[in-house]
């Protein structure tokens, strides 16, 4: 049997290693992407829900608009959790890459690197999460003061 654990002298202008950042750079960007489409979708259903609640006058209703912000909250945190656990990956490979201790296997394997339930709550405790997720709640319940009353 070959050992392919091997390693080897792999130049960092090579296309193998250049497409391999290049796939990471992308993924990267996507969960980045779906990130801010969580936000983007968050705020519009938040705002359409608070809007019929108002519209009808019905604020037993109004802590419905929550069920929005908790869901895509998760979302966030296990997008920003794999944009955060690629970014390893990709730092890995290029501490790997400058050292020279980069395998075959290295070149060909795009996965995340630390994918935890640790990074998933150092995730949460972001400010790009918390502050955003819990601004959009506390609006809910200033536009049940505002619009309804302290009732």
């Amino acid at each position: 049997m070959v050992n392919t654990d091997t390693s080897i002298k792999i130049e960092s202008e090579s296309v193998s290693v250049q497409a391999h950042l290049s796939i990471i750079q992308n993924v990267i960007q996507r969960m980045a992407s779906n990130s801010a489409a969580c936000k983007t979708w968050c705020i519009t259903l938040v705002s359409a829900v608070l809007v019929m609640i108002a519209d009808k006058g019905k604020v037993e209703y109004i802590y419905l608009a929550l069920f929005p912000i908790v869901t895509f909250a998760v979302l966030d945190i296990y997008y920003l959790g794999l944009e955060k656990a690629f970014q390893n990956s990709y730092n890995q490979f290029i501490s790997k890459l400058h050292t020279n201790t980069l395998t075959t296997q290295d070149l060909y394997a795009v996965k995340p690197v630390n994918k935890g339930l640790c990074l998933l709550m150092k995730c949460s405790i972001s400010p790009s999460i918390s502050i955003f997720y819990l601004a959009l709640s506390i609006l809910i319940f200033i536009m049940k003061w505002v619009v309804f009353g302290f009732n």
